[in-house]
């Protein structure tokens, strides 16, 4: 089916709300470093709550997560369901705090834990990731499904697609801020929940032969119920390109393990995340958007991994055989390998009827420009907070300081326009953002956990953790399966090297935190009050309700 008028009526009539809203919020707001960054701090919970997920869920869910659902199955919405999980850790642990230090970054928290050689340290850090991963991959992946559902897959559109992702995203964001991120991100996740719901319908619809939603998923269940299971077992299940997907999701270590590492850093100590929380009311107006946001994520899986399951049955053999005979072409890369994540463009190409397909599209559309946008808000607001104002700043107006982040957000934005084409030919592209994420997301936990609750924790022993962290993780990395072939190093999936390195490197700072205290408290040690953990009834409530339903799903998925 092609991109018809009407469905490019549907998209443009979308760009157009978006834009429309994200000004109109803006309009009459101060020039403040607190307007422009924090919204004001006038976030609701509702807010808050749909803001998060449109940050979170982009191009990487929407292609890489329905990619990998292809190629591994259900066993990857442990990302999601456990996400759920950690955002009521982050609500009740950390939130408090954050907001009790009246944080506008996170690296602020490092320079009042820590000090400011190692806040500037992570500030730059931060700023690289965001640029170099986040934003490239975003763009990336954004381009490469506009490319397929557009043109027609062979690149002819794939830069006017990057070039157009990265405007539209500016023409709110870069004016507005965190107002204009956060109250679009209502609307993005409206639209994102409903085109996602709308694509897994269809495409359940032409699974069954009576075209029933529920015999569609009956009929994938039992053709492929290797692909439902969540716990892999080594060798349980091969990708189509010839991996254990054991070495991705290595059976309990994503309810006992790793996956707590990836998980406690993205959602506890990520900027572009955790920004919009502290943009709250209050306290218990952020812990409330954090409870929307956890039922959310258990919603998620059925519109990103669903989807590439069903793409997977839809284009293999009875034996799970993939061939010219019984694939589509698209999924097959001139070096004969399979390309799982076209599985998401690729249903919206062939089964969303006109019309629809316009606003499947926009859904699309949302979820990766609210995750450009936040990403630019983010990357401004540390660049400009934790580097300029203190060291470039003195005898400037707060005005200038708007000024600033609209200048950096913007730079930020033309070099990972420039550096994403560069990304292609990644195969499963949200295990290699994880993976190499991974890298140095051990060592940053290990620095905030330890800077939260042990209170003997040093600046020294913090710096040496945080460097010393890469080594140990790249140890793991360059391995039999990495780079070097020798009985020196050991191979293991890339969950237990983030959860070892985490381990290892905590370790290490309590020695030299030990050491350098002779056992007494750290002068900057954060006192923490048992108040400051009391949460209210509706997060205790929902809260319960949220690990209730996760112990279900794992239960009848195991």
């Amino acid at each position: 089916m092609e991109f018809e008028l009407l469905d490019q009526i549907v998209f443009a009539a979308y760009a157009l709300l978006i834009i429309g809203i994200g000004l109109w919020v803006s309009r009459g707001k101060g020039e403040s470093s607190e307007d422009y960054f924090l919204a004001s701090k006038s976030l609701p919970w509702w807010a808050i709550g749909t803001s998060l997920i449109a940050a979170n869920i982009s191009a990487e869910q929407f292609i890489g997560m329905s990619g990998s659902g292809f190629a591994i199955g259900l066993a990857i919405a442990s990302y999601e369901w456990m996400a759920a999980i950690t955002l009521l850790v982050v609500g009740k642990f950390f939130l408090p705090i954050f907001i009790e230090k009246k944080l506008y970054t996170i690296p602020e928290f490092v320079e009042v834990r820590y000090g400011t050689n190692l806040k500037t340290i992570l500030a730059i850090f931060w700023i690289a990731l965001f640029i170099f991963v986040n934003l490239t991959s975003v763009l990336y992946l954004g381009a490469t499904a506009l490319d397929t559902i557009i043109g027609v897959g062979d690149g002819s559109i794939f830069m006017y697609s990057i070039v157009g992702l990265a405007l539209f995203a500016a023409a709110y964001s870069l004016y507005g801020g965190l107002a204009a991120v956060a109250w679009t991100d209502v609307v993005q996740v409206v639209l994102l929940i409903a085109g996602g719901l709308i694509t897994t319908y269809i495409g359940l619809t032409h699974v069954a032969e009576d075209g029933g939603v529920i015999s569609g998923m009956v009929s994938i269940y039992e053709q492929v119920p290797e692909k439902f299971s969540m716990i892999l077992e080594k060798g349980e299940i091969m990708t189509p390109n010839g991996k254990d997907a054991w070495w991705d999701l290595p059976g309990l270590a994503v309810l006992l393990g790793g996956m707590w590492v990836a998980n406690l850093y993205y959602w506890g100590f990520n900027q572009y995340i955790i920004q919009r929380t502290l943009a709250a009311k209050s306290l218990r107006e952020s812990q409330k958007g954090i409870i929307l946001a956890g039922f959310l994520k258990l919603l998620i899986p059925l519109i990103v991994v669903i989807p590439g399951i069903i793409a997977y049955v839809m284009n293999t053999g009875p034996n799970g055989e993939i061939s010219s005979a019984f694939t589509d072409p698209s999924f097959i890369a001139e070096s004969g390998t399979i390309i799982n994540d076209n599985a998401f463009p690729w249903l919206i190409k062939e089964f969303i009827p006109v019309g629809l397909k316009g606003l499947v599209l926009a859904a699309l559309a949302a979820a990766i420009v609210s995750s450009i946008a936040s990403m630019l808000n983010s990357t401004a607001t540390i660049f400009t907070m934790d580097i300029y104002k203190p060291y470039f700043s003195k005898g400037r107006s707060d005005k200038n300081l708007v000024t600033v982040g609209r200048l950096s957000a913007t730079i930020a934005l033309i070099i990972a326009v420039i550096l994403a084409p560069q990304l292609a030919n990644l195969g499963q592209v949200f295990q290699y953002i994880q993976e190499y994420t991974g890298i140095v997301s051990p060592g940053i936990l290990a620095v905030f956990m330890l800077g939260l609750f042990y209170k003997k924790t040093t600046n020294k022993a913090a710096i040496w953790g945080v460097l010393l962290s890469i080594p140990i993780a790249l140890y793991f990395k360059v391995g039999p399966n990495g780079w070097v072939d020798s009985p020196l190093f050991v191979e293991l999936p890339f969950m237990h090297q983030m959860f070892i390195t985490w381990i290892l490197t905590m370790l290490i700072m309590v020695g030299i935190s030990y050491a350098e205290t002779k056992g007494r408290d750290h002068e900057r040690a954060i006192i923490i009050s048992k108040k400051l953990f009391e949460t209210g009834p509706v997060f205790n409530i929902c809260g319960f309700a949220i690990l209730l339903i996760v112990a279900m799903l794992y239960a009848l998925f195991w």
